[in-house]
């Protein structure tokens, strides 16, 4: 009987044990106690690097600005409309791909290195690069596919949240992404941001006015990750999973107490 009851105990003991090793299996970008997080950059913005796979746009224009080209055509685009001295065309662009050797193919020029500059880095490049066939230009970049990936706190409701403008703050970003989650926790905020260093990762915490205040003002960078780590719910998981087992040892251990009695 006293054995019956042990057998019992440590078969349920390790069933518990076992199923906790699952619970919360699905917490991502975990740290250690000791990781060393990057200082919180606190200028207004950091300009984006570009990287393969992005999508971008440029206008050129001649004579520091004064004439705009149509590279479409490959000839000088003599608009009807003037503003600022400038020649306007249409407004459409054309976008390029920047392959995973980190170049485009761009009118003209052919293959040109854009991965790893920031925008206004390539502009200048570009600039130099046409200056062999155009009197002064000058060019404008628009990066087309900027987005953050925002996770609230909960795996399931992540989102990919797109910037459409240049001053994209994180409280928006969170905002947009539906708030921070029941299970969120506002003091332990992860921001993971590409640089040309490698992969700076801040800790953020929003739980105080204090303390958090002067972080919802943090512009967002195109390829962001914004993370917010979850509640562990060791408790709740464990009795999610070991319920129905301890059920079926209950049934299986009172069966044993019967056959014991009968005998």
């Amino acid at each position: 009987m006293k054995n019956g009851i042990l057998y019992f105990l440590f078969a349920l003991a390790t069933i518990i044990c076992m199923s906790s090793c699952g619970i919360n299996s699905n917490f991502m970008l975990k740290t250690p106690r000791d990781f060393q997080f990057d200082s919180i950059p606190m200028a207004p913005k950091v300009d984006y690097v570009i990287a393969p796979n992005d999508l971008f746009s440029f206008r050129l224009f001649a004579n520091d600005g004064f004439k705009v080209i149509d590279l479409a055509a490959g000839t000088n685009a003599e608009g009807t409309n003037n503003v600022g001295g400038n020649r306007v065309i249409g407004q459409s662009f054309i976008s390029y791909l920047v392959r995973q050797d980190g170049k485009a193919r761009l009118p003209m020029l052919g293959d040109v290195r854009i991965a790893g500059l920031t925008k206004l880095e390539a502009e200048m490049n570009l600039e130099e690069a046409y200056a062999k066939y155009y009197v002064n230009p000058y060019v404008q970049i628009q990066i087309q596919n900027q987005r953050v990936f925002v996770f609230p706190g909960n795996g399931a409701d992540a989102q990919v949240i797109e910037l459409q403008n240049n001053n994209t703050t994180l409280l928006e970003a969170i905002a947009r992404a539906g708030g921070i989650a029941e299970r969120g926790r506002a003091k332990r905020v992860k921001i993971i941001r590409q640089t040309k260093e490698g992969k700076d990762v801040y800790q953020i915490n929003l739980s105080t006015i204090g303390e958090g205040l002067k972080y919802t003002s943090m512009i967002m960078q195109a390829n962001d990750i914004v993370y917010v780590e979850p509640v562990p719910e060791i408790s709740q998981g464990v009795l999610n999973e070991v319920t129905p087992i301890v059920a079926l040892l209950s049934s299986a251990f009172v069966i044993y107490l019967t056959i014991n009695q009968l005998k």
